[in-house]
C-alpha cells in the first residue's frame, strides 16, 4: 500500500461532514486514487451511510466511478433505501442492472426489497421478486426473510407464508419475520399457530409476541405471555408499558414501570416516555413528579423526547408553570416537538396570549413551525376568543410558510368563529371549505349551537351530521339538550325515541383521580362500593354546604321533564366528576390541588358546580374533560425572579427523594403544591413557594446531603425507623431544618443573607 492511500484511509476514518468529504475526495483525485476499489468504496461508504446529508453526492461518486463494483452498488442502494426517498434505490438498482458487468448478489436484492417495504408498493415487490427467481435468488434465506417483510408490509400476509414455505432451512430470524407478518395483517390466531410450530425461539420472538397482543388489544395474553418469558430486557418492559398506555389502561401502565425499578433494571427512553404518557392520559399528576424526580437522579435530562414527554405530562395534568419549567431547563436547541409541546400545554389552559408570545419566540429562534403547531395555535385562539389574531395567523399559515391548511385547521377556525358566538359565519365557513366537511368539524359547530341556544342552526346542522355518522349516539343526545334547555320536550321525546328504535346507548361517564399515586375511577350510575359509599356520603355534605352557604342551585334544564324536581337534582349529583371531587376533598391533605379526568365533556351543573367548591372551601381543582382543560380559580403567572425560585424548590426537594430507590418508591413523596397559599403569605407566591417546602418541617443529614439522603417526618416513626435500616451508619452529624438548607442556598445564590425572618 503507497503512502498516499494509507494517508487517504486515515483521513476517511476521521470524516464527519459533507466538506470534509468534499476536501479529502479532491485529495484523493489530485493523487490520481479515484479508481482504487478501496478507496472509492470507503467514499460512497461515508456519503451513503455515515453522513446524513451525502445520499445525492455518493450517487454522483458512483455514476462518475469508471468501474463500480456490487459492493459500491449494494451500499448506495441500502443507503437509499434507509433514506427519505427509498424510491431512488428501486432506481439504483434499475440502473446497476443495465450498466454493471457484474449481476446482483443477495444483499443487492435484500437491500432494495427494503425499499419495496418502505414504499408499500405490491407492483414493485411482485418485479423483484421475479427478478430474484430468474438468478435462483428467490429461496435464499437473506432475501426470503427480506421478502417475507415485503409482502407483510403490502398487506399480503399469504404471499409472505408461500415465500417463507420455499425457504429450505429458515432460522430464527427467519421465523420472527413471518411472526411479525401475521400481526401486520391483523391475524392473531395465525401467529399463534406460528409461534406454536417455532422450533427455536429467541427473546426477540417473545418481544414480537408482545408487541403483537398489545398492538391488537390484548392485553390479558401480552401480560400471560409476559409472567411466561424465560428473560426480559428493556424492550419487553418497555413494550408493556407502552401498550398498556396506549390501550388506555394508565394504572397497569404505571404498575409495571414499578415492577421495572424493583426489577433493578434502569428505564430506558422509550419505557420513560410510556410511563409519562400514561400519567398525561390519566392526570397522575403526583406519580408525573416523581418520575421526574428519577429522571434527575438517572441523569436522563439530556434526552429531548424525555423531556418533551415530561412537559407534556405537566400540561395535561394542569400545571403549566412547571411545564414552562421544564421547557426553559431543557438542554440544547429546542425541537419543534419541544416548541409545539409548550404551546399546546398553554393552549389547553386557555393561555391564549402567552400561545401567541411563544409563537413568535419560536419564529425568532430560527425554528419554522408546522401544521401541527398551527393546530395547536388557532386551538388556543378559539377558546381565547382572539378572533382576528386566529384569523391572522390562519392566514399566515398559508401565505407566509406555504402550509396547505388540513382538515383539522379548518375545524379549528369552525370553533374560533362558533366560540364567539358567530355561528352563521361558522357555518358558511364549513360550507365554502375546499375540502368536505367531517363530522367533528359539524360536531363543533352544534356544540357552539347548544351554547348559545340556537335552535334553528342546530337542527341545520344536525341534519348534515346524520348524513355522515348517523350512528352517533353523543350528536342526538345533544341535539336533545338543546330541545331540552329551550322546553320543547315534544322534540325531546322524538329524538330520544329515535335512539331507542336505533338501539343508540350513550357512552357512560367515567372520571378519574389520583391519590398517593394510586388511580381510582368512578363511573356515573355504578354499583355502590366501599370506594363509592365513601364519595356519596362525602358528596351530600358537601352539596348541603354548597346550597347553604354558596347559593347552589342544580341546573336540571337538560333532564327529562316527565320526573320530580328531585329525582332531576338527584340524577345531576351522580355525575362521575362530582363523586371523583368529592372522594378527593375525603382522602387528599387540605390545601391540595385535587386533579380530575373525564372521558365526555363536562356538563354546565358540574362545571358551575366545581367553580362554587373551589370558592367556597378555597380549592384549587383542575379537571380535564375530552375537550380541555378547567380551573377552580385562575392563577397569576409568575414572574422571572418567582418562577426561578419555584423551579429551584421542586429541584431540591425532588432531587432529596430521588437519592434512595427503596424511599422513592415505597413511601409517600410528599411535595405540597408550590402555589397553595399558607397562612400570611397567600398574596405572595413566593413565599407561598417557601412556606410549601417547609411545611413539614423535614431534617436531613447534611454531610451525606449530595450522596443519599432521605426525607424523614418529625411526626413520622415509621419513617424514621425506615431511615434507620436503610442508613445504619448515618447516626452522627449535624442535624438541621430543610428550611436552614434552602436559606443558605438562596443566601449563596443572590449573594445577600437571607434570616429566618424571610419566611
Amino acid at each position: 500500500m503507497s503512502r498516499a492511500e494509507k494517508v487517504c484511509l486515515s483521513l476517511l476514518s476521521y470524516c464527519k461532514t459533507l466538506g470534509n468529504l468534499n476536501q479529502i475526495h479532491a485529495f484523493v483525485y489530485k493523487s490520481g486514487l479515484e479508481t482504487n476499489p478501496l478507496i472509492a468504496g470507503k467514499l460512497v461508504i461515508l456519503g451513503a451511510l455515515q453522513i446524513s446529508d451525502a445520499i445525492d453526492y455518493a450517487r454522483r461518486l458512483l455514476i462518475h466511478n469508471p468501474n463500480p463494483d456490487v459492493f459500491m452498488y449494494n451500499t448506495l442502494i441500502r443507503g437509499e433505501s434507509q433514506s427519505d426517498s427509498p424510491k431512488n434505490s428501486v432506481n439504483s438498482f434499475i440502473y446497476m442492472l443495465r450498466q454493471s458487468y457484474s449481476p446482483p448478489d443477495s444483499f443487492s436484492f435484500a437491500f432494495v426489497l427494503k425499499a419495496a417495504a418502505n414504499l408499500r408498493c405490491l407492483t414493485t415487490g411482485f418485479q423483484l421478486h421475479c427478478q430474484a427467481m430468474t438468478r435462483g435468488l428467490d429461496t435464499h434465506l437473506f432475501v426470503g426473510t427480506t421478502m417475507i417483510s415485503m409482502y407483510a408490509e403490502c398487506g399480503f400476509v399469504e404471499f409472505a407464508w408461500k415465500v417463507f414455505v420455499q425457504i429450505p432451512q429458515p432460522n430464527v430470524v427467519a421465523w420472527n419475520a413471518i411472526l411479525t407478518a401475521y400481526f401486520r395483517g391483523s391475524d392473531v390466531s395465525g401467529a399463534d399457530k406460528v409461534f406454536g410450530l417455532m422450533p427455536f425461539r429467541n427473546l426477540t420472538t417473545w418481544n414480537v409476541m408482545l408487541a403483537g397482543y398489545t398492538k391488537a388489544g390484548e392485553l390479558e395474553r401480552a401480560e400471560g405471555l409476559f409472567l411466561k418469558m424465560p428473560s426480559r430486557d428493556d424492550v419487553s418492559w418497555s413494550t408493556m408499558i407502552v401498550g398498556f398506555s396506549h390501550n388506555g389502561c394508565f394504572d397497569e401502565a404505571l404498575r409495571v414501570f414499578r415492577e421495572l425499578v424493583g426489577s433493578g433494571s434502569k428505564p430506558n427512553e422509550v419505557s420513560l416516555t410510556g410511563a409519562l404518557s400514561a400519567c398525561a392520559q390519566a392526570g397522575a399528576f403526583k406519580f408525573g413528579m416523581v418520575l421526574h424526580a428519577f429522571i434527575e437522579k438517572v441523569g436522563l435530562v439530556w434526552i429531548t423526547s424525555v423531556n418533551n414527554a415530561l412537559l407534556d405530562t405537566y400540561s395535561k395534568c394542569g400545571n403549566v408553570l412547571m411545564a414552562r419549567l421544564v421547557f426553559e431547563r431543557m438542554l440544547g436547541k429546542k425541537t419543534i416537538v419541544s416548541w409545539t409541546s409548550m404551546i399546546a400545554g398553554f393552549a389547553m389552559q386557555g393561555y391564549g396570549e402567552e400561545v401567541i408570545k411563544y409563537f413568535h419566540e419560536m419564529e425568532e429562534s430560527g425554528t419554522r413551525p408546522d401544521g401541527v403547531t398551527f393546530i395547536s395555535v388557532l386551538y388556543a385562539c378559539s377558546h381565547a376568543g382572539l378572533v382576528e389574531q386566529g384569523h391572522e395567523l390562519f392566514s399566515k399559515m398559508t401565505e407566509t410558510y406555504d402550509i396547505e391548511p388540513t382538515i383539522e385547521h379548518y375545524g379549528c377556525m369552525a370553533d374560533l368563529y362558533g366560540r364567539a358566538g358567530q355561528l352563521r359565519k361558522a357555518y358558511n365557513f364549513v360550507v365554502q371549505m375546499p375540502v368536505p366537511p367531517n363530522a367533528v368539524i359539524w360536531r363543533t359547530l352544534l356544540g357552539a349551537c347548544s351554547f348559545f341556544g340556537d335552535i334553528e342552526m342546530a337542527e341545520q346542522v344536525n341534519k348534515r351530521l346524520s348524513e355522515l355518522d348517523p350512528d352517533n349516539c353523543g350528536d342526538h343526545v345533544l341535539l336533545s339538550n338543546i330541545y331540552a334547555f329551550a322546553g320543547k320536550w315534544k322534540d325531546v321525546a322524538m329524538v330520544r325515541r329515535s335512539m331507542a328504535e336505533k338501539n343508540m346507548k350513550k357512552i357512560p361517564g367515567w372520571s378519574m383521580i389520583e391519590i398517593d399515586k394510586v388511580m381510582y375511577s368512578f363511573v356515573a350510575g355504578d354499583k355502590r362500593n366501599g370506594i363509592t359509599e365513601e364519595a356519596y356520603n362525602n358528596l351530600s355534605e358537601i352539596m348541603l354546604k354548597l346550597k347553604v352557604k354558596g347559593g347552589y342551585i342544580p341546573e336540571v334544564g337538560s333532564v327529562l321533564h316527565d320526573i320530580e324536581e328531585e329525582e332531576k337534582e338527584d340524577t345531576v349529583s351522580k355525575h362521575s366528576e362530582k363523586l371523583a371531587v368529592a372522594f378527593g376533598m375525603a382522602r387528599l391533605c387540605k390545601g391540595s390541588t385535587i386533579r380530575i379526568v373525564k372521558n365526555l365533556r363536562v356538563c354546565k351543573d358540574c362545571h358551575s358546580f366545581m367553580k362554587l367548591i373551589s370558592k367556597v372551601y378555597g380549592l384549587e381543582i383542575v379537571v380535564r374533560d375530552r375537550s380541555r382543560l378547567g380551573k377552580g380559580y385562575c392563577i397569576k403567572l409568575l414572574t422571572d425572579l418567582q418562577l426561578l425560585v419555584t423551579g429551584y424548590i421542586f429541584f431540591f426537594v425532588s432531587r432529596i427523594a430521588a437519592f434512595e430507590p427503596r424511599v422513592f418508591w415505597e413511601q409517600p413523596f410528599y411535595l405540597h403544591e408550590v402555589l397553595s397559599a399558607k397562612k400570611g403569605h397567600s398574596g405572595n407566591p413566593l413565599l407561598s413557594a417557601v412556606a410549601a417546602v417547609t411545611h413539614r418541617r423535614a431534617m436531613f443529614h447534611v454531610g451525606s446531603l449530595c450522596s443519599k439522603s432521605l426525607l424523614v417526618s418529625e411526626e413520622d416513626q415509621h419513617a424514621k425507623s425506615e431511615a434507620k435500616f436503610l442508613f445504619p451508619n448515618e447516626g452522627s452529624g449535624k442535624i438541621v431544618r430543610e428550611r436552614d438548607i434552602l436559606l443558605f442556598r438562596l443566601s449563596k445564590f443572590y449573594g445577600k443573607p437571607f434570616s429566618s425572618q424571610f419566611l
